[in-house]
């Protein structure tokens, strides 16, 4: 690959601004003189006053992207480089991702040139090595199982089977269940030797399987002796995750032997301690390809988590096809220099999109679905919708002004306008569409940091408030999701949302699941309210937090720092009242992706914490143990 002609690199300092400031240095590292040129680039760390820049002009931002050009008449002459100082920020930078994440040239001709971004630096101290963040840990029992079981009283072998064989009698079900594990495997450990075998072999073991209707659906029990293993399920969830189980074992006693082992005898009987172990993934800030989502969700099943909450809408795109309105997946994805929308997080001067086909939707559902992963879609609504009302213009009360407020990410009239009829126009087709393509109980509605003021501007929106007695942003957003609500209901389907769909009144807490992520305090206001709750707070389970207060640790701090070790202890249930408990339906890690711009970003900042969170799903408190499971935690697949 080519290398950029021109680079930008940038420090930050704490004086210069109450927030500090950043110095940007651009180099030309071309062979020709450019002028009359302004650079964007795109940072988290936004700019909110405009006249607070030195040896620079403020052009314009837009949420994260911002613009800037040189004084009057300069020159950046080839091996020369331009410095300009930005204060105004609304925030501290506190770690290295706080910087530039992508930049470009605009040229005097009307073209865009990619610049080279480098780590934002802190002026003055020095890079120190990165924190070990994950023990080597210490194992109570030699077997390499995670999520840990409920319980387990077994003893290791010395040696191991070759492989595990359906026994004499087994189902068509049986066989087909032991290939859907052996292809997990495969496709999870390219290189290691497999588990399972559909034929015997005469250094394997048999492998009875076995229904027991007074186990769980969810349940199993595995017996073990020298030369049989016998599995017990309660349903075909149970089933898969015995033998998710056996190939554990299994692959960990193979590949690190003087370390873990199979055993030779006892049992071990187990059942999850939720039945909501979830996983978000934010496909909107970035696009993930359906390969990547394949094998996440192959990652969730060994993990034994089963839900997939795929927030696919955002105010950065629209990913997913609707055949209504096809503006969504092209006006509303594309984003780039020239538009429809500007470049944010990491995107440069080649325009960027992608979004999910509705076949790639019925691939990605029948893969999930084969793995005992239910997937729940999300459509953020009523906020997060600027590339939705960039795409459909006729969303918009056309009187309202075009910046009467701004979300905390800092766009502009972002919110879908709960007076605009079009608007439940728009949303009945949607929903119509997507309930044919997920057969989830639940739809994902959003519901999430619409700003106080939004809409009360809007001449539609005051006429409404007046007609129905509303009173502010919060009562509009409550009178709009109680009609999504009814919606849903009368599709068949329940309302997912995030903890503020309780806000200005809420809606019907009956067959309303929320998930609580500002604080962990507000799931149990949740379940008091009559909803049932799923906690996801920020400050535990959002694996987009940095794990270490060290400048050089990628990721967000709004929630503050969250090691591994804080993930993993962490307890849902906390104060929650024992009368409460019953609402609590389970817990989920949130991904969310205006960091994730590489492949080694994503692995650092999910793994070990995903496995931290699935244990956390799964075994009960009382088994476990942070210092076994740091001892197992590096056999798990990543991305």
């Amino acid at each position: 690959m080519q290398s950029a002609s021109y680079r930008l690199e940038s420090a930050w300092q704490p004086d210069g601004g109450p927030d500090g400031r950043f110095t940007f240095s651009l180099f030309n590292l071309s062979d020709r003189p450019i002028e009359n040129f302004t650079i964007v680039y795109t940072s988290l760390t936004r700019v909110i006053d405009q006249k607070a820049c030195e040896n620079a002009t403020f052009v314009k931002r837009d949420a994260n992207y911002h613009e800037f050009a040189p004084p009057a008449g300069f020159v950046l002459a080839p091996g020369a480089g331009w410095t300009f100082a930005v204060s105004g920020l609304h925030r501290k930078a506190v770690h290295c991702t706080d910087g530039a994440k992508s930049a470009y040239l605009t040229l005097s001709d009307g073209s865009h040139v990619a610049v080279a971004v480098s780590d934002l630096l802190l002026e003055g101290h020095v890079s120190e090595p990165p924190p070990v963040l994950l023990p080597e840990g210490k194992l109570d029992l030699p077997f390499a199982l995670q999520p840990w079981p409920r319980r387990i009283d077994a003893e290791a072998g010395e040696g191991l089977p070759v492989c595990l064989y359906p026994a004499a009698g087994a189902s068509l079900e049986d066989f087909r269940a032991v290939d859907t594990v052996l292809a997990l495997f495969r496709r999870l450990f390219e290189a290691d030797h497999v588990p399972f075998s559909l034929t015997p072999n005469s250094q394997g073991r048999a492998l009875h399987l076995e229904r027991d209707a007074a186990l769980a659906p969810e349940g199993y029990e595995l017996s073990f002796s020298a030369n049989e293993v016998t599995l017990c399920f309660g349903g075909t969830a149970g089933r898969q995750y015995g033998l998710t189980t056996l190939a554990q074992l299994l692959n960990g006693a193979r590949r690190e032997p003087a370390k873990f082992r199979f055993p030779i005898r006892g049992t071990i009987s187990d059942a999850p301690r939720y039945s909501w172990r979830g996983c978000h993934l934010d496909v909107s800030r970035q696009f993930y390809p359906l390969s990547d989502l394949s094998r996440l969700i192959d990652i969730l099943a060994w993990l034994k988590l089963n839900i997939f909450h795929w927030h696919l809408t955002d105010d950065e795109a629209w990913r997913l096809e609707i055949k209504a309105y096809p503006e969504l997946t092209t006006a509303g994805v594309l984003r780039g220099p020239d538009g429809p929308l500007l470049p944010q997080l990491g995107n440069g001067a080649e325009p960027v999109g992608g979004f999910y086909s509705q076949d790639d939707v019925r691939r990605l559902v029948v893969h999930a679905s084969a793995l005992n992963v239910e997937i729940v879609p999300e459509i953020d609504i009523p906020g997060h919708n600027a590339a939705t009302l960039v795409a459909l213009r006729d969303l918009s009360d056309g009187q309202e002004a075009p910046e009467s407020y701004h979300s905390v990410q800092g766009y502009a009239n972002n919110a879908l306008n709960p007076a605009v009829s079009f608007t439940y126009e728009f949303l009945e087709k949607v929903f119509d569409e997507m309930v044919e393509l997920f057969p989830s109980a639940y739809i994902h509605v959003g519901g999430d940091e619409v700003p106080d003021g939004a809409w009360l501007a809007s001449p539609l929106a005051r006429t409404l408030m007046e007609r129905e007695g509303i009173s502010g942003t919060f009562g509009l957003q409550s009178y709009f999701l109680k009609q999504v609500k009814d919606m849903l209901s009368k599709r068949g389907k329940k309302l997912a949302g995030w903890n503020e769909v309780a806000h200005g009144g809420g809606v019907d807490a009956e067959g309303t699941l929320l998930m609580a992520w500002q604080t962990p305090e507000v799931g149990i206001e949740l379940a008091r309210e009559g909803y049932e709750v799923v906690m996801t707070p920020g400050q535990a389970y959002y694996l987009d937090m940095v794990q270490a207060e060290a400048w050089q640790e990628p990721g967000a701090s709004w929630a503050g720092t969250v090691p591994p070790a804080h993930t993993y202890d962490y307890e849902a249930e906390g104060d929650f009242p024992e009368e409460l408990k019953h609402r609590l339906k389970g817990v989920q890690a949130c991904i969310w992706s205006e960091h994730f711009l590489s492949r080694g970003y994503f692995n650092r900042l999910v793994f070990p914490r995903l496995p931290a969170i699935a244990e956390a799903a799964w075994t009960p408190k009382s088994e476990k143990n942070w210092q076994r499971f740091a001892a197992i935690v590096g056999l798990s697949p990543k991305l």
